[in-house]
């Protein structure tokens, strides 16, 4: 009896280690199990997803068997969802269709998840606040010696981020304070700043699309978002493809695969073919070797390489703000974007050549000169970019040996910058080809 026993554990073991060769299952922890029966109870049927744990992404769901194109990922009932249905059929109902002005509903959810957080035990949606993050890595959440050491264009959107999350704050107050009948404490220390902060991430980086009819008791805002318990343990990947919606017949969200994928390796969707700017700013995550992945060049690093001499400089500026030529020039995996050559090249035409701009913005050869300075002029901004990455991440390094507890932010940082290099090096050698081949 024994041995038997020794050999089936044996197998269970192999098993085991098999299914874990991606990923650890974490189905057997508490906050999972409970989640799981919680779900259950509103109509959710077990699938093949399994919570696990993966070296490269972190938490995620694993797959028990093996899915085909067009399969059934998973479908979560109506009742799961956590929407602004939810907020106005709970106690927080009566008192947002009485507030003048109307909230928005990205408030009203942020209000319900800082009540129900508050709530702790006797919160119906405590099994799934338990398996939220505690935090979040969002450009908002970062200290500002982190902020200062991101890409001048992400710098810039991750400041306008944080000033929409304080406005927020500052706007809502007024209706928290409304709110102190349902509370012993004072609603100033419920809802305070990292209370909404940590909301408004939450509903930032997890929420799916799922449209709502409009309400007179919210303002005008789109009413687009869903929480959706579960699923939301689904990671980005950018080379997977998903079909994603709410099904009207069967009251549920549903995702189905066009990707396959193997037994027990991780299941992936994709949030939408985006760089790792914009991953980081609104997930607060990076891809590596993301496809759609950019550098920026800001106006102000592509006009540093044209002296202040030439006299048609202000008019070719003109020219390129009012054609959007000053915006959105990259450097790819394949190189300088078509934008970014436009731009240079326009830029670079001489006294004699500048009644040709429009020609330039259609892409026409002007002249041999004009082609060559074009790529000389490229090749410098692309050596720039590739020291002044370097620069950063020597920083980050050292910061990194100084300041332990901002070692998760740094690690992002450097992430997104080490991949900003990878991209620079091979659009330089691109740019070196093809100056031999002019």
């Amino acid at each position: 009896m024994k041995k038997s026993r020794g050999r089936a554990g044996r197998r269970r073991r192999r098993k085991h280690w098999k299914g874990c060769m991606d990923g650890v299952n974490c189905s057997h922890k508490l906050e999972y199990i409970k989640l799981k029966k919680w779900l259950k109870d509103r109509g959710f049927e077990d699938t093949n997803l399994r919570p696990a744990e993966f070296w490269d992404t972190g938490r995620g769901l694993m797959t028990t068997k093996a899915l085909q194109v067009r399969d059934l990922i998973i479908s979560l009932p109506e009742k799961c969802l956590l929407t602004t249905d939810t907020v106005l059929s709970s106690y927080l109902g009566e008192y947002i269709m009485k507030w003048k002005p109307p909230v928005s509903p990205l408030v009203a959810l942020c209000t319900f998840l800082i009540a129900e957080k508050h709530a702790g035990e006797k919160s119906l949606w405590k099994s799934y606040l338990d398996v939220l993050p505690k935090a979040y890595t969002c450009p908002v959440c970062m200290e500002h010696d982190v902020v200062s050491l991101l890409p001048e264009p992400l710098r810039k959107k991750a400041q306008e981020q944080r000033t929409t999350v304080h406005e927020l704050y500052t706007s809502s107050k007024a209706f928290f304070s409304s709110l102190q009948p349902l509370f012993a404490e004072n609603t100033g220390t419920i809802f305070n700043y990292s209370a909404l902060e940590w909301a408004w991430c939450t509903i930032n980086t997890r929420t799916i699309y799922m449209k709502h009819s409009q309400r007179k008791c919210f303002s005008f805002e789109p009413d687009v978002y869903a929480l959706a318990p579960y699923l939301d343990l689904l990671n980005h990947s950018p080379n997977v493809q998903v079909k994603a919606a709410f099904n009207d017949q069967r009251r549920s969200y549903e995702i189905w695969t066009n990707s396959q994928c193997k037994k027990y390796e991780e299941v992936f969707i994709c949030y939408g073919p985006h760089d790792n700017q914009k991953l980081l700013l609104e997930y607060g995550f990076v891809a590596v070797d993301n496809p759609h992945s950019s550098v920026y060049v800001s106006s102000d690093t592509l006009l540093k390489y044209f002296t202040p001499l030439d006299k048609q400089r202000h008019a070719k500026i003109s020219i390129l703000k009012d054609h959007g030529f000053l915006e959105n020039l990259t450097f790819g995996w394949d190189g300088p974007s078509w934008r970014l050559l436009t731009a240079l090249k326009l830029l670079s035409l001489g006294a004699d050549e500048f009644t040709c701009w429009r020609r330039t913005l259609l892409g026409d050869v002007i002249s041999a000169r004009n082609e060559q300075q074009t790529l000389s002029v490229t090749e410098k901004i692309c050596h720039f970019l590739i020291e002044e990455t370097q620069h950063v991440l020597l920083q980050i390094s050292q910061l990194k040996r100084n300041k332990e507890n901002l070692k998760n932010q740094l690690a992002l940082v450097e992430a997104l910058r080490l991949e900003d290099l990878k991209i620079l090096q091979k659009s330089a050698e691109i740019l070196c080809n093809m100056n031999i081949s002019t």
